[in-house]
């Protein structure tokens, strides 16, 4: 069995704790106005990788990610939608290594298909986009019902996952969203952290590369303040659960 790869990095510090191996899937069914892996999202793409190839890339720099409490952490594109390669690749890793293991998803996924994929996860990152259903979709193109149920397995599991949130002026700062969000969050019983992660430009350059139209172009980047707002409302949704 191979994974479809869109590319990986060996010294992340920010998906996880520690110093990470970053595994970039290649695949996703949401199209986010302001993602920075546009190029991820056609399944067909990237390169062709087995568990072997990734564990000779992962192996050099072992003693890194062991001393700073690191691991392996999978991302994308949308990594449950190849849930059975990354199975094999986690059950690898623990079995070799005893490496810690994040999922970076977003959750758009039936939580039966990722069953045997969260049995080997130590932590998941859940990026909760917009709660608001009709903004969601203008959003991603996709409905949020699945990233709900998802949370809420999550939540049965007992797995531990962190909340990650990305702030972008004038499509997910609203503050009634910002407050069901909170409420959202304070449903479920094993979220460990909440990340709100501000909006940025870096992967414009590559929607012009592949010749698409930045839907956010005129977007300015939130300032402190404006996430420090967006926090503080988040947690006013959780207080009132």
């Amino acid at each position: 069995m191979k994974g479809r790869i869109h590319s990986f990095d060996t010294f992340g510090t920010v998906d996880g704790p520690g110093i990470r191996f970053v595994l970039f899937m290649q695949g996703c069914a949401l199209q986010c106005k302001y993602c920075h892996n546009p190029d991820s999202w056609e399944m067909n793409a990237g390169m062709q990788m087995d568990v072997e190839e990734i564990m000779n890339e992962i192996e050099p720099y072992l003693a890194y990610y062991r001393s700073s409490g690191g691991g392996i952490t999978v991302t994308g594109g949308e990594p449950t939608l190849q849930a059975p390669f990354l199975a094999r690749l986690f059950t690898e890793c623990k079995r070799r290594w005893g490496l810690h293991t994040v999922l970076d998803t977003n959750g758009f996924c039936e939580p039966s298909h990722a069953r045997e994929l969260l049995e080997v996860t130590d932590l998941v990152l859940l990026d909760l986009k917009q709660l608001n259903p009709e903004r969601h979709i203008e959003l991603t193109a996709q409905p949020n019902d699945r990233m709900k149920r998802f949370a809420h397995y999550l939540d049965e599991l007992r797995k531990p996952f962190w909340i990650r949130h990305v702030l972008v002026p004038g499509w997910t700062d609203d503050s009634s969203d910002l407050i069901e969000l909170g409420k959202f969050i304070g449903s479920l019983d094993h979220v460990c952290k909440l990340e709100i992660l501000p909006y940025h430009r870096m992967g414009v350059y590559k929607w012009r590369q592949m010749g698409k139209e930045y839907p956010l172009e005129l977007c300015p980047t939130p300032s402190d303040q404006e996430v420090i707002r967006a926090k503080e409302l988040i947690d006013k949704g959780i207080s009132l659960r």
